[in-house]
Formats: C-alpha cells, structure tokens, sequence
C-alpha cells in the first residue's frame, strides 16, 4: 500500500487554455469537487481611472473611484437584458446556492461565483450578465454612494499606510504622464500612484455616466483584456458558455492588430516610473474610542523592478517569507513563522511593538517590498531604525542555510495548501493568463523556489539599498518621534558603510558569515 505516493498512482490535472477567436480567453482545471467556481477577471483597475474625462460635447465625466463603486455594485444592480430586477438577482442567486463574489484591484476586476455544479450554467448566464450590462441606475449609484461614506468615516491606518506608500513610490512627474490632452487635470499624477479607494474629494463626482464610460472605455471594446477562468467545471463546457457571452465581443478598432502582450494589454495603461519619497499623515483621535491605545504606523520599503515580470520575483518571495513577522499576539505553534526573522529580532526583542511584517506588491512594470510595523508613538523612532537595521544586516550578511532552507519550506507549504481551494485555483488561472499569457504549474513554480540561493537574496537587497532611493509611510496620530526620509537613507548609507550610526548590525554572530562591502555601497 506504500509501495508509492499517490502522486505516482493519479494523473495530475492539468490547466486547459483556448483562445475565443476575437482573442477573449478561457482557462480552467477540473477537480473532483461537487462544486465549481466559475467567473471572469479583467484587464483594468484603479490606475485606469481619471479624476477629468474629456467626452466630445465638451462636459467632463469623473472615474476616479469608479472600481471601489463597481465591487460593491457586483450582483446589485438590475439586469435589464434578463427583465430581473436587483432584488429578484438576488433571489435567483439565492436559489442556485451560489455565492458571489467581486474584487478590484490597481490592475484587475474580478466577478466570481461559486456554486454547485450542476447549477454552474445557470450561475455563469447570470454572472455575464452582471459583467456585461447591468442596467446601473443613478439611484443604485446613489445608495452604494452613501456605503462608501460610511467606510471613509473609518479607513484603518494600514489601508491609509498602504495607499499612502503607493503615492510616495510612484509621485507625480515634473512632465505629463496622462494623455497629454493639456486639459489641466492629474495628467501629472502616475498610475500606479493614483488610489485605488475612493476618497472623499472623488466621491461627489462619481455617477452611473462615470460607470458607463469606463466600462465603455475598458471592458466592452477590449476582447483581449478578458479571462474566464473555472475550477471544477469541464473545460469544453466553459468554453462554450465564454462563447455564449462573450463570443461576440469586437475591438474599438477591428482592424488594429492585436495588443501588444502582457504586460500592457490595456490600451489605457500608461508605465509609471518608480520615484521613492515619503507619505507622512498625522490623524486625529478616534471620537467613538478617545481611550482606545493609539499607534504609530511605520512602512520602509524599495522597488521591485519590472514587478510581476521580474527575475528576481521568486527571491523576493522567499525574502518575504523568511522575514516573516505578525502581530505581538499570536496562537504560535508550526508554520506560524515564529521562527521567522522579524519575530526572533524584532518582535520578541522589543516588547514596545506592537507589530512588525514583511510585505510585497506586484504590478505590470513594477512593484514594492519592505517592512511595516507599528508600535507606541514615543518609540516610533526607535521601530525605524530597527527596521534600517534588517535591511542593512541582509545586505552585509549571508542568511544561514537554515534559515533559507525553512523559508523556502514555507512558502512552498503555502503555495500548494492555498491551490487546494477552488476559489484560490479559479482566481490563479485567471490572474497567471492575464498577466502572463499563460498560467505555471505547482511543480514548476517550487522548482523555482528550491532554486533560490542566498546569493540570490542578497542580490535582491544590494540592489535595493545601492541603487535605490527608498519609499516611507507614516501613519498615525502622533509621527512626530519618525525620522524624516532623508534621515534613513543617511541611516542606509552609514551602516551600509559599517559606521553603525543607529547600532550595532545584529549580525556579528551570524552563521551566514559577512560579506565583503562591493563598490555598489559607495
């Protein structure tokens, strides 16, 4: 009976691509699962939205904040196309046993349901109908209006540091990055350096006709920005539903040759360039919880060059993991990362953190890596030169065999616990066809991770310290005690040089051994 492992007794599913021939694509992988999630991902976000559009009567339409609207308008509004009103979509919904779901990104939209497969079909019609051409009245606009108020009077301070990080990273160009329609709106404003919540300026502007326009401009003409993606379903069976609903989908421009390939599909995506700076936001008391303790929000981070189609991707990957780190509170216990780095030194040393965590995100042409952490006020401070201190003491120092070896453990634990979900299966295919054309097998992508040296990590993060300027954000009621940036890129730069300004490396008892400085450091 264990003569061998089951991977050697089963075939493995495999992920099944077609091409719709007016270039809207479809992918999938079959499960033994009863249920299938079956939806669409498409080829804009929040970096498409304009806070002015120009139309050709000479008024103007706002879209910024129009993807926020659009996940919460998901499987709200009345499909006139199908005589269902929002509620009785709902009902319909409801009875299939299906549950939906919408999320939005910089980059993508995503309309999901998951349902029981024998009612998959049904479910599909429904959801490319919301998709496509929900009828979006001015008074459904209206009542979601007034939930986004709601959720503005109480954003948490790692959404504010998070979008704030974005602005500092990708700032405003002395020359226009817009369409160069010299109409005087945030034509200076990058993409990927635009939020991607809607703020309270934006919120008034927003209307059914900035709905329209958007999906007019990105979506309804834009064939090749479109995936469906399936788990648990047979694949020719999704093809012919993709060819049902989205089969007759033209190009703007028939005649144009097709786009370019990932990563810029999206006529409307426009490069940004990476600028580094800093994004400091003072913010008052909580008035329903004056008592509440309050914290100072500190993220420190560095660009990831050519983001999602970067080569050093999957090391910045088993970086993120090997450093690790949470919360002060955790359950504990294997796979909890207590062994991670930002947990034995930073964590468990100081017990005025609050918390300390590695984070990442990816773009089309770029991306960010660092660490964010939070902590009293009058030590905020002292959490910034902590985390100087972990980034110089991986650029002088090896990490050890162990260290890696675990990290690398981790991340392939995770990778593969996540794919056993249908829901997280549907959204990789998905995601992997739009920005790469073509979707990594498990096998292949831990291939990659064994791969990974620790010349590789230390690569990643000279090439950070030496070549880059930094990206912070401060977020907090009082961020007095938080160096300004040009304090830490001094910081950066003398204990890159071994002068140990803000104290000691931590590292002199490594085991990875210190590496000579190279000429990158001066």
């Amino acid at each position: 009976i264990l003569s061998a492992p089951p991977s050697a007794r089963l075939s493995t599913p495999a992920t099944e691509i077609t091409t719709l021939p007016n270039g809207v694509r479809v992918g999938s992988m079959e499960t033994p699962s009863p249920v299938s999630a079956v939806g669409v991902l498409l080829d804009f976000g929040s970096r498409h939205e304009r806070l002015r559009n120009a139309l050709p009567d000479d008024s103007a339409v706002s879209t910024a904040g129009v993807n926020h609207l659009l996940e919460l308008l998901a499987f709200q509004s009345s499909l006139p196309s199908a005589s269902l009103s929002s509620t009785r979509l709902r009902s319909r919904l409801d009875n299939l046993g299906a549950a939906t779901f919408a999320n939005s990104s910089r980059e993508q939209m995503m309309y999901c349901v998951d349902v029981l497969r024998p009612n998959a079909v049904p479910a599909f019609d429904l959801l490319a109908e919301v998709v496509k051409c929900p009828e979006v009245a001015e008074e459904e606009v209206e009542e979601m209006k007034k939930v986004m108020e709601f959720q503005l009077m109480d954003v948490v301070p790692q959404i504010l540091l998070g979008e704030g990080l974005q602005m500092a990273a990708y700032g405003k160009l002395a020359e226009s990055n817009g369409d160069g329609d010299g109409d005087g709106d945030d034509d200076t404003l990058q993409q990927l350096g635009r939020p991607h919540f809607c703020t309270a300026e934006a919120l008034p502007f927003l209307s059914a006709r900035s709905v329209h326009f958007f999906k007019e401009q990105n979506l309804l003409h834009n064939p090749h920005g479109v995936v469906v993606s399936g788990s648990g379903i047979e694949h020719d069976a999704l093809v012919e539903l993709a060819m049902r609903h989205f089969g007759d989908m033209t190009a703007a421009n028939p005649n144009e040759p097709p786009p370019s390939p990932p990563p810029h599909d999206n006529p409307h995506t426009l490069p940004s360039t990476y600028t580094g700076g800093q994004y400091r936001l003072p913010t008052p008391l909580h008035s329903l919880y004056p008592d509440k303790p309050q914290y100072t929000h500190v993220a420190l981070a560095f660009e990831a060059p050519l983001g999602w189609h970067s080569p050093h991707l999957v090391p910045l990957c088993v970086l993120q993991t090997l450093l690790g780190g949470g919360s002060s509170f955790s359950a504990g216990g294997p796979g909890k990362g207590m062994y991670s780095k930002l947990y034995r030194e930073v964590l468990n040393r100081y017990s005025w953190v609050e918390s300390a965590e590695a984070f990442s995100s990816f773009h089309a042409e770029s991306g960010l890596w660092g660490i964010s952490g939070s902590c009293r006020p009058d030590k905020a401070g002292e959490l910034t030169k902590a985390m100087v201190r972990e980034f110089v003491e991986l650029s002088r120092y090896y990490v050890t065999e162990e260290e890696l070896q675990r990290a690398k453990n981790m991340l392939k634990c995770n990778v593969l616990t996540q794919l056993e979900s249908r829901l997280v299966l549907f959204e990789d295919i998905g995601r992997q066809i739009l920005t790469y054309g073509r979707r990594e097998d498990a096998e292949s992508m831990c291939g990659k991770i064994d791969a990974v040296t620790k010349e590789d990590i230390i690569e990643v993060v000279r090439m950070a310290i030496g070549t880059m300027r930094p990206t912070m954000g401060v977020v907090g009621v009082d961020i007095s005690k938080v160096p300004m940036i040009e304090d830490v890129e001094k910081m950066l730069s003398a204990e890159s040089m071994g002068t140990h300004s803000v104290g000691g490396s931590g590292g002199g008892g490594r085991g990875g051994g210190k590496v000579e400085k190279k000429s990158w450091f001066s």
